[in-house]
């Protein structure tokens, strides 16, 4: 094909190659689930991160106050109901919007746009 010839509408070299199940095209699927398992990855450190630190999180009041003091019940409460959910929610809507940027970047590059 010419240097400033145009492709035939329809034609995506990526599809063809899907389709036919080359090598090609089992590298462009490979390359998606790569980038796929690492966000999963990355979002499930940071979700592990969270959770294995609470009880060192739950373990600091014991450390910083007296033993006559009050337990730090409400102190744990507040950490499990309000601080560790809007966390949580973050990873996720982040895995989402990173997952669904993975399958349209995979798209355009099969459509052949």
């Amino acid at each position: 094909m010419p240097r400033g010839a145009r492709r035939p509408p329809g034609h995506a070299p990526a599809r063809s190659e899907i389709t036919e199940q080359t090598s090609l095209g089992a590298t462009y699927v490979r390359s998606l689930m790569r980038s796929q398992l690492r966000t999963a990855l990355i979002s499930l450190g940071a979700l592990t991160l969270l959770v294995g630190s609470l009880p060192l999180l739950f373990a600091l009041p014991e450390v910083f106050t007296a033993s006559d003091l009050p337990s730090p019940a409400p102190f744990v409460w507040a950490a499990l109901g309000v601080a560790v959910y809007p966390v949580m929610w973050l990873i996720a809507r982040w895995y989402v919007r990173r997952a669904e940027r993975n399958e349209r970047a995979f798209s355009r590059l099969v459509e052949g746009r």
